[in-house]
């Protein structure tokens, strides 16, 4: 029997192969499959496929012993702001929160203003190509936006509640990453200059740790060894929650260098007895709770007051790795230092600051330290 027709004969029986709201169905007319039959079953799916169309079509006026007919016949009729709401709650359990925020911000902010009140059996690939084609974000975004689409499509797919799955043809799109810009000597002294004292300190202690913002955001006092000179990150705070770091290698200890320790001792006075965490917002009397915060009422104000040309705050932590690796440290130590799981990422990104790889570990940069002149610089 021709299969492309949706008509085949199994057993004593014929089964017809048909589509509702987008799902495949297969039911069984209890008749022998004769040449008779056969065509009358042909009729069948042709009043099938007409009703349907017309949105006309009920499963209990043809299968009334199937289970659909006692289900109401229809697949789904689920639309996809449903389908990412119950992806969420889902996420809400299992994912940790940092990524649950990320996902929550996806669907509100983008998917469910383009496709929330659509059908699932209603995405098409041609209009997520064409969406994704007028937003104004990096690839990476892009990419993670895609993420809760992809999967509540994968899900009604596999479910049977949609024939095909509109995204599953649509790759990420390249993710470069930025390339590190690193502040220079000259350019740190002018920051730290103008920045008002705390915040000086929490600036120049990026600068001389390499630590994330969430790390020094989460960072308290305990976990400062002053013998060691040394600090120990073990959490780090996102979305205004403490969580551990970002992967088990960002449990670390970090090296403890002058300008690192001098910022310490400078903070000491404002917040050492004041609470746990180390950096505090000044406006508030508080800790810090985002790296938005820090952004907009302390660095971007320190730049332009400094007249040094804007770039994020991560290029600290940039700035951290550069000068380690041109001062000729191990690359990696530094990768331990910075909370990598190997040199991979080091050698990828910054490569070019490289001179030689030399086993011992702190030294050098230590006569780096001392070339640059910070602690006259820092002071002026």
């Amino acid at each position: 029997m021709d299969r492309r027709k949706g008509i085949t004969a199994r057993g004593g029986s014929i089964q017809i192969d048909f589509y509702l709201d987008g799902r495949r169905c297969r039911e069984s007319l209890k008749l022998p499959p004769t040449k008779a039959n056969l065509t009358y079953a042909q009729g069948v799916k042709a009043s099938i496929q007409h009703a349907v169309a017309m949105g006309k079509f009920r499963y209990a006026d043809y299968f009334p012993d199937s289970t659909r007919a006692r289900e109401g016949g229809r697949s789904s009729n689920q639309t996809v702001a449903d389908a990412l709401d119950n992806f969420l709650e889902g996420c809400r359990r299992t994912k940790e929160y940092s990524t649950w925020l990320g996902y929550r911000g996806a669907v509100e902010y983008h998917l469910k203003p383009q496709f929330g009140k659509l059908l699932l059996r209603d995405v098409t690939s041609a209009g997520v190509k064409a969406w994704l084609g007028t937003l104004a974000v990096s690839n990476k975004r892009i990419n993670n936006v895609l993420i809760p689409l992809r999967a509540v499509c994968g899900d009604a797919f596999a479910d049977g509640v949609i024939d095909r799955n509109p995204v599953d043809r649509i790759k990420n799109l390249p993710n470069r990453f930025e390339e590190p810009d690193p502040f220079r000597p000259e350019e740190i002294s002018k920051i730290l200059a103008v920045a008002p004292e705390q915040a000086r300190n929490l600036f120049q202690f990026a600068f001389w740790t390499g630590l994330r913002t969430s790390e020094l955001i989460a960072l308290e006092w305990g976990d400062v060894d002053w013998p060691k000179n040394v600090i120990r990150i073990r959490r780090a705070s996102v979305g205004k929650r403490i969580k551990g770091p970002k992967t088990k290698s960002g449990e670390r200890d970090v090296k403890l260098f002058p300008p690192a320790l001098e910022a310490l001792t400078g903070q000491k006075p404002f917040t050492f007895l004041a609470g746990n965490r180390v950096f505090y917002n000044p406006r508030t009397n508080q800790p810090w709770e985002t790296g938005s915060q820090i952004l907009k009422t302390a660095w971007m104000p320190a730049l332009k007051r400094a007249g040094v040309l804007y770039r994020n705050a991560y290029q600290t932590r940039h700035t951290y790795a550069s000068t380690l690796l041109s001062a000729g440290e191990n690359p990696l130590w530094v990768a331990q230092q910075m909370g990598h799981k190997d040199w991979s990422m080091i050698i990828r990104r910054y490569g070019r600051w490289i001179p030689e790889v030399d086993t011992s570990a702190g030294g050098k940069v230590m006569a780096y330290w001392a070339q640059i002149g910070h602690k006259s610089n820092a002071s002026a």
